[in-house]
């Protein structure tokens, strides 16, 4: 099986992309493309090269504005022949060479699997983050189990299985697009794993950084609700997202923020409407996370 490897930029880590480039270029047993998507930015110039024999190699492409992250994905993969599509982060890098073949094999084997989430580690202190494991009992990151939904920039996805559903949902911009994702997959029966041996190295920095983060938060989690769960179960997962908002936040900035997105989310057109069935939610409660958490 090809394996591909999207990477976004916005133009402006050039060391941390060329060390992204360079980790997937260097995968041992695997020749990976990898796809680099300038996002409204010129890509910069790389010094990254693959291993001596190898046939992997990099394509670039510019997009005229930034369109965010699903869309941004969406047409690097658009531009991957792989079989198999890694979706990387521009200041992440894999921990070790045996990536893209760990994935390769593991997709090669298991005809169901859709989707692998890889672990995240700080590269100074090899913590790993709650909230990089995406399930709700996240107290052991090196135990691998199937999940409900995976990591966008550190995760491996069946390009087939990504087309058959209609790819990540463009109009979120930023936030829970893979979860979106994921709950269509799921849907179609397919599986998805978190992988604890499949390593990405990540800095440890906070999604709140970014300036829209509350407000494109709130926005898509209603949005997620209104695409694809039956109408009982939306009112339920947006009543209990209130809930622990407004029991976990502090700042009545960021609240603010929260709540304006979340009116955003209930006023503006979430796009097509494909409510999972109950089987699925009910696979999804075995699973250990409910979709309504």
């Amino acid at each position: 099986m090809k394996i591909s490897c999207v990477i976004l930029t916005m133009g402006n880590r050039t060391a941390e992309l060329d060390r992204a480039v360079t980790s997937a270029l260097t995968q041992a047993d695997a020749d990976v493309e990898v796809v680099v998507v300038g996002n409204g930015a010129d890509v910069p110039e790389l010094t990254a090269r693959p291993l001596p024999g190898s046939a992997a190699a990099v394509k670039t492409v510019r997009l005229p504005r930034n369109v965010g992250i699903p869309e941004g994905r969406n047409h690097g993969v658009q531009e991957c022949t792989g079989d198999i599509v890694l979706f990387l982060d521009d200041d992440g890098w894999y921990a070790d060479s045996a990536v893209a073949a760990h994935v390769r094999d593991r997709f090669a084997h298991e005809p169901d699997l859709a989707a692998i989430s890889f672990r995240v580690m700080d590269p100074e202190g090899g913590s790993v983050q709650r909230r990089h494991v995406p399930r709700l009992r996240a107290g052991d990151p090196e135990r691998s189990s199937p999940v409900t939904t995976f990591l966008g920039g550190a995760c491996a996805i069946r390009k087939s299985a990504f087309l058959q559903v209609g790819g990540l949902p463009e109009r979120f911009f930023y936030a829970h697009e893979e979860t979106d994702l994921a709950w269509r997959l799921l849907g179609e029966g397919y599986r998805i794993e978190y992988d604890a041996q499949t390593v990405m190295y990540h800095p440890l920095v906070l999604p709140s950084r970014h300036a829209d983060f509350y407000r494109l938060n709130a926005r898509n989690r209603v949005w997620l609700a209104r695409r694809n769960l039956p109408w009982l179960l939306a009112a339920c997962y947006l009543l209990n997202w209130i809930v622990l908002t407004l029991v976990r936040e502090r700042s009545a900035t960021a609240i603010k923020a929260w709540f304006r997105g979340f009116a955003e989310g209930l006023r503006e057109p979430a796009g097509d409407r494909r409510p999972m069935a109950w089987r699925t939610a009910w696979r999804m409660l075995r699973l250990g996370r409910p979709p309504i958490v």
